[in-house]
């Protein structure tokens, strides 16, 4: 099962242009795989004089994981959440704008109880990885 932009936005609070994903190509109970094109957009919000810097690898990670939530949800928005850390995180690049190929982004739910999920991530295009790592996400934090 595909998804599109449109239905990845239907299941996270992203809109616009901070919707970064493009698709998800995959996905179970445990991992999601999804793509983006986003990094090479003149207008991408996480621009910083020009530049994407490889650490926004994390949001795009983020967002691949509250899609996670959603499909495994049943296909609904998940509850509102926020990443309580980043741990290990290796970046291999500097930037990702100059990343000529479209970015594949993989998450995988390693643990999770309760209203914290543990997932590890990677970001990869080309066939190289472009940075990993893995984020603790708190769901229902109380934001609506």
């Amino acid at each position: 099962m595909s998804l599109t932009k449109a239905d990845i936005a239907r299941l996270i609070p992203h809109t616009g242009a901070m919707c970064l994903l493009d698709g998800v190509s995959a996905w179970d109970d445990a991992s999601i795989r999804c793509t983006a094109v986003s990094h090479r957009d003149p207008a991408n919000p996480l621009l910083d004089g020009g530049r994407l810097a490889a650490v926004c690898g994390v949001e795009y990670a983020a967002q691949a994981m509250a899609v996670h939530g959603g499909l495994a949800g049943g296909g609904k928005r998940p509850a509102a959440g926020y990443l309580a850390s980043v741990r290990d995180l290796t970046c291999h690049v500097g930037r990702l704008d100059d990343v000529a190929e479209d970015l594949i982004i993989e998450a995988d739910r390693l643990m999770g109880e309760g209203s914290s999920v543990i997932y590890s991530f990677m970001v990869r295009a080309g066939g190289r990885e472009l940075l990993s790592g893995r984020a603790a996400v708190v769901i229902d934090a109380g934001v609506p």
